[in-house]
């Protein structure tokens, strides 16, 4: 299935726990692409875990880090990018993202995220009295500018990763022979 050539780059955006790593994996294996997570990415350059970027530097430090992260990701070519949920919070973000590839939003529920991140200690941001109450409010802060990036929303909800991965495939395939 590796024909779609005019779709060099594939970003996956959305909330934490939605399974952006675990889809790219398998979408760049299938189309033969190198896959990407730019958190990961983060943390090879620092030598420093997220939880601990958020400790010393908060949050700001970390977006900066991931400002220059994502604008040096995405001018690579034939890949598949997965990205930290909070990338589209910045502006130089969503426009590399959207101008430098195809961006397919993968959106779940609430509940579906929580129960996803229930047993994860490397989410700063979900160490809180009230995890449930801390992804409403950044599903609110951040699903229009998802959907603002995004050349596509594929819901995950109650799907296997196979299932999805399917779906990413067979959206990729139809634009392939529309563009």
């Amino acid at each position: 299935m590796n024909h779609l050539t005019h779709l060099t780059n594939i970003f996956l955006i959305g909330p934490m726990g939605v399974g952006k790593t675990t889809i790219g994996h398998r979408v760049a294996d299938i189309l033969e692409r190198t896959f990407i997570d730019s958190d990961h990415e983060i943390e090879e350059r620092t030598g420093a875990t997220i939880p601990l970027i958020f400790e010393y530097e908060g949050e700001s430090g970390f977006r900066k880090r991931e400002q220059a992260s994502i604008a040096e990701l995405t001018e690579r070519q034939n890949i598949v990018l997965s990205t930290g949920g909070g990338v589209v919070l910045n502006a130089d973000n969503r426009h590399h993202l959207h101008s430098r590839g195809y961006v397919i939003y993968l959106q779940a529920s609430v509940d579906e995220l929580l129960e996803r991140t229930a047993h994860c200690r490397h989410r700063p941001l979900l160490q809180t009295e009230n995890p449930r109450e801390r992804l409403e409010t950044l599903l609110k802060e951040r699903h229009l500018l998802y959907t603002a990036v995004a050349h596509i929303t594929i819901e995950t909800g109650h799907r296997t990763i196979r299932q999805v991965v399917k779906a990413v495939l067979r959206h990729l395939k139809k634009i392939e022979y529309t563009t």
